[in-house]
């Protein structure tokens, strides 16, 4: 079993990687302490289980970095452990395609017991939480497009869910307030490749301008919301 732990305190990752190698001494445990390095290293070695993912990582705001995990790593499933106690960001962390999460306070059983039920295939929210129950497993549906009912906007979550992981990444770099070339640039695609990304996602989160992409998706950004 190989698990990435991607936090961007040191301390953090040591403890969490000592918890990790006494429930699972045969496991290859490996580190990240950013987004980058995290991307960077799951695209270069494959044959990862389980990301554990922290939210609040360094330039990385809200569901930004379980966003653009889920977008470049389809099936990949990502366990949050994070800070944040709220069980509104729990759920919507599920919602937004996190296979569970668990807070940085819980001791080894119930981190223990998280991991074992998402690499079981199953969703995990602590004790109490709602929401787990019932709840699809990560992935997207063959045509997401087509929930909701008709003249009815769909929940922020089922519309970002409808777009592919190429426009996740557009919609990250449109969030960051990024231009159309140096988009271009950093994806390295033509201009009019990131034009019709950027229509596609103006269409399916049902808005008409860029400017309005951002208002409508600040909920990704759960401090501020």
């Amino acid at each position: 079993m190989r698990l990435l732990i991607v936090d961007d305190h040191p301390l953090f990752r040591e403890a969490l990687g000592s918890a990790l190698r006494l429930a699972y001494p045969e496991a290859s445990l490996h580190e990240a302490g950013g987004l980058e390095a995290a991307c960077a290293l799951l695209a270069a070695e494959r044959g990862f289980d389980l990301v554990l993912l922290d939210l609040a990582l360094q330039g990385v705001s809200g569901f930004e970095g379980l966003l653009t995990l889920r977008a470049r790593f389809p099936r990949l499933p990502v366990l949050v452990v994070s800070g944040h106690e709220d069980p509104r960001v729990m759920r919507e962390a599920l919602h937004h395609g996190a296979a569970g999460f668990v807070p940085k306070a819980v001791d080894k059983a119930t981190l223990t017991t998280a991991i074992a039920t998402v690499l079981g295939g199953a969703l995990y929210l602590p004790p109490g939480v709602d929401g787990a129950a019932g709840a699809e497993a990560p992935g997207r549906s063959p045509d997401p497009a087509a929930r909701g009912t008709p003249g009815r906007r769909a929940p922020l979550a089922e519309r970002v869910a409808r777009l592919t992981p190429q426009q996740v990444r557009v919609l990250m770099m449109i969030r960051q307030g990024k231009l159309n070339k140096q988009i271009a640039h950093e994806l390295q695609v033509g201009d009019s490749t990131v034009k019709a990304h950027v229509s596609e996602i103006l269409r399916k989160l049902e808005v008409i301008s860029r400017t309005q992409i951002v208002i409508e998706t600040a909920p990704l950004d759960f401090e501020r919301a």
